[in-house]
């Protein structure tokens, strides 16, 4: 089992300050998702060109490997103009992918949206994952469907997966969204997901503090420990299920200005998950 986080937790960095606390602190590899406040990674000076080139020779020098590439691609859209979109992001997030030896881009379902029906938005959802499943394997990756929203729980992702038979489609499992969500507990979620889980998103979380709150409101991140997210059984879970790919730290930043720097979040979880580790 390897540990990396993602920028969503530190989205203003550059590539070069991601790369340095990363190797600092012990990360086996980088989840993009923001470098410089810019989610468009295909368009990033970092990532073009001659940048690009340098940037995958600074990784290699780093001994890191970018473990993710995350898109902001939703297959939920009644639309079929608006699915068009996220698939054709997602395909230059498929070249990137490629050029970065990334194994997978992160995708979402992710919301059945007003006027249509649960049945509609998993079809919708299907075909995108198909279609840039396709263009994925040819370049040698995968997409992988991220545990979110209305279909957070493991049940819910299988379900869409059963519909998008074929190669090239993993899971990015988040057992803390299923948490939240639905009050999934983790060991259930990999019971139903098992081996389509690729990638792994670790976070605490507690409910909203001010009591009640309306059924939409997000729960609060917190640092590890901090919550009330049973995330170190997640950790065995992963451990028995003898899982070799990332467990990779999401550090919600970017929607949550008020918590922790990234300079207090990524040493604290890096230590945490060596403490966890050791413990067995």
């Amino acid at each position: 089992m390897k540990v990396s986080f993602s920028t969503l937790g530190c989205p203003d960095w550059t590539l070069p300050q991601i790369l340095s606390v990363a190797v600092r602190e012990g990360y086996d590899g980088i989840e993009l998702r923001f470098v410089g406040g810019d989610a468009a990674l295909w368009r990033r000076p970092e990532f073009t060109g001659a940048g690009l080139t340098e940037s995958v020779s600074r990784l290699s020098d780093a001994g890191l490997v970018v473990c993710c590439l995350d898109t902001s691609c939703f297959f939920h859209h009644p639309a079929s103009a608006q699915r068009r979109e996220a698939l054709e992001e997602g395909e230059r997030m498929v070249a990137l992918a490629a050029s970065l030896g990334a194994p997978g881009i992160r995708v979402f379902g992710d919301r059945v949206q007003a006027g249509a029906t649960r049945e509609a938005t998993e079809a919708w959802i299907a075909e995108g994952l198909q279609a840039l499943g396709e263009r994925a394997r040819a370049a040698g990756l995968e997409v992988w469907l991220e545990t979110h929203g209305d279909f957070a729980s493991g049940r819910a992702t299988a379900d869409i997966l059963a519909r998008a038979p074929g190669g090239g489609i993993g899971v990015v499992w988040d057992p803390a969204n299923a948490f939240a969500e639905f009050g999934e507990a983790p060991a259930e979620g990999l019971r139903v997901l098992g081996d389509r889980v690729r990638h792994v998103h670790l976070k605490d979380v507690r409910p909203p503090a001010v009591q009640p709150a309306p059924a939409s409101t997000p729960w609060e991140p917190v640092l590890m420990d901090g919550g009330c997210f049973p995330a170190r059984d997640v950790i065995g879970l992963l451990d028995r299920a003898a899982y070799g790919g990332f467990v990779s730290f999401e550090w919600e930043k970017r929607w949550h200005p008020a918590i922790e720097e990234p300079e207090i979040a990524l040493p604290h979880f890096a230590a945490w998950f060596r403490r966890v580790r050791a413990a067995g």
